[in-house]
């Protein structure tokens, strides 16, 4: 209730305020306000509406200034290609990738101290037989097996298997 009669107070105070400031006799200071509003509200407008024109042009600039893109009709090269699959597939750009292929004889394991002992002469068991195929990786998946050969004195390895991709795809899982 006192909320009321407070919020009461107020309200009659800023009417009151309102009314008494500025306020001339004859009421021409009334529709000079309302002028003023008036003015205020055209201005604010106005400067939408310049706005809206500025906007417009850039968008219209913009529109001139893209265009649609052009695709390459493929399909005619894609049925060339399902109709003679032995044709040679323009793979030129992956001819300098550097690979990292290595020949592995065997493999073992030893302790740090059966590995500490060994010296000049001695002799480590591979875990593969004499004449078994070495096997080659390249990065570090195994891609083909083959024999060791000397050729003007130094190690090659003749392949004797490559690897079928269904055996590639097997070593993955």
């Amino acid at each position: 209730m006192a909320e009321d009669k407070d919020q009461d107070k107020l309200a009659e105070e800023w009417a009151n305020a309102l009314l008494t400031e500025d306020a001339p006799a004859d009421g021409a200071a009334a529709s000079g306000t309302d002028d003023a509003l008036a003015d205020e509200w055209a201005k604010a407008l106005a400067t939408q509406e310049v706005d809206e024109v500025k906007k417009e042009k850039e968008q219209g600039y913009l529109r001139s200034q893209t265009h649609e893109p052009e695709f390459k009709d493929m399909t005619e090269e894609h049925k060339a290609q399902r109709a003679n699959p032995g044709t040679k597939r323009d793979l030129d750009f992956i001819l300098d990738i550097p690979l990292e292929v290595s020949a592995e004889l065997g493999r073992t394991k030893l302790l740090i101290n059966e590995l500490l002992q060994l010296g000049q002469g001695s002799v480590v068991e591979l875990n593969k037989l004499a004449g078994e195929p070495l096997e080659i990786f390249v990065n570090g998946k195994l891609v083909a097996r083959g024999e060791a050969v000397v050729i003007n004195e130094k190690f090659g390895i003749r392949l004797t298997d490559i690897i079928s991709p269904i055996e590639r795809v097997k070593q993955l899982a």
